[in-house]
């Protein structure tokens, strides 16, 4: 009775909703409670951002927060981060069916708002038209935005009208102009053109290659990949490499394209494999208590870092030594180790700078709070419904809480694939 008066109200009201979400996230674990957790961090996010945004007000109210040690990016970019992000970790949940439940009823009003507020960002006359023109940043999170559009077509892109989806286009095509630092940035143009593929556009097909064929000289051994030239022990494998590299390869190997001749099946299922080991990795970094080593750069997205471990739950990839309930039972602690302190969010709901709280200090020198939204992609895997194995099969215990239980594990070798 008290989830259906809460979701009867929260279709009607966003502050409703934000308190909802809030005692949700700040209250004491329960058992069985981790897709409602999961929904209500959505909600939680998204809604300050798609209502303001479908109304014309996401720059008016959204206050964006800079790191201490802000450079050489332009203000108006932020808001393309943020809803861009956002959207990329939430589309697979506006792509399940449509029903009748209390639930669904709020996924159709999230939907509408995010349809919206993407005609809205593709409209040079509104109020919240972002910022595609506004420096290399723009190509970053144009292809968070494709990412997005891959996951969730039927939602997302084909509801919108005529003129919206040329303008688009346009926007995406548009973001060829920018230069490349020889990084993963270069997944970030592979991107781009993998959406352009999918929905029947001339994609270029060397900037498509090139970013796949990039990564696969970068990996550096038992499912781990150097950023460029360097090898950097943190989370970007998580924030960028492995889910882009291998949703574009599927999406080329859907089309029926070849990488550089190469047949893309082979590609994908040695992808696979890699991130499936990398998810081993991450899976055993979190500790009994449900943390995880706080490295490398970028440490304020948060969940992001969790993004491969939920997407192969999604997509129902993941390796065999890792069942469901117990990647399940891990990250949800990991998420209740992060999201239960308040001020991860500002009074008016919009995520602020830090990891476990508000902590300025630690962003980077790109980083704004729109950047943060990069953290919805940790809760990919609610694009399976309620009823999915992946909520219902019995929670299990992660690798370290049962090594420091004095429990049986599996033990760790290295592989050579």
């Amino acid at each position: 009775m008290q989830r259906r008066k809460f979701f009867s109200t929260v279709i009607g009201c966003a502050g409703a909703s934000q308190a909802w979400a809030s005692g949700i996230l700040s209250a004491p674990p329960r058992v069985g409670q981790e897709r409602e957790y999961q929904l209500a961090l959505l909600a939680k996010m998204a809604l300050p951002v798609l209502e303001n945004m479908a109304a014309g007000t996401l720059k008016k109210n959204f206050r964006i927060e800079y790191s201490p040690i802000w450079r050489d990016r332009a203000a108006e970019v932020c808001y393309l981060e943020c809803f861009a992000r956002l959207l990329a970790g939430i589309a697979p949940w506006l792509a399940l069916p449509d029903d009748h439940s209390s639930e669904g009823q709020l996924r159709q009003r999230i939907r509408t708002l995010a349809v919206t507020s993407l005609a809205n960002a593709v409209n040079p006359d509104h109020p919240d038209y972002l910022a595609w023109r506004a420096g290399s940043q723009t190509l970053v999170d144009s292809a968070y935005l494709c990412n997005a559009l891959l996951r969730a077509p039927k939602a997302l892109w084909e509801p919108l009208d005529a003129v919206s989806k040329a303008r688009l286009i346009a926007e995406i095509q548009g973001a060829r102009r920018y230069e490349l630092p020889y990084n993963n940035w270069v997944l970030f143009a592979s991107m781009n053109e993998a959406w352009l593929l999918s929905i029947g556009e001339q994609a270029d097909l060397l900037r498509l290659n090139t970013g796949l064929r990039k990564a696969q000289e970068w990996y550096a051994g038992d499912g781990w990949l150097k950023d460029g030239d360097s090898f950097h022990f943190d989370y970007y494998n998580s924030y960028v490499m492995w889910p882009m590299i291998l949703e574009i390869l599927q999406q080329v190997e859907k089309a029926g394209q070849r990488v550089f001749l190469e047949p893309a099946a082979r590609l994908t299922e040695q992808a696979l494999k890699r991130t499936q080991r990398y998810c081993e990795h991450l899976e055993r970094l979190i500790s009994p208590e449900g943390c995880y080593p706080t490295i490398g750069r970028s440490l304020t997205y948060r969940t992001a870092a969790l993004q491969p471990l939920a997407l192969l739950a999604l997509q129902k990839k993941l390796p065999a030594s890792l069942p469901e309930g117990q990647v399940r039972a891990a990250l949800h602690a990991v998420h209740q180790s992060i999201w239960r302190h308040p001020s991860n969010f500002t009074s008016d709901g919009f995520l602020t700078l830090g990891f476990a709280g508000h902590n300025p200090q630690l962003a980077d020198w790109y980083s704004n709070s729109g950047s943060m939204y990069i953290a919805s992609t940790g809760l990919l895997a609610l694009g399976l419904p309620a009823d999915d194995s992946f909520w219902r099969s019995p929670a299990l215990d992660w690798t370290q809480k049962r090594a420091y239980a004095g429990q049986p594990f599996d033990k760790d070798y290295a592989v050579d694939y």
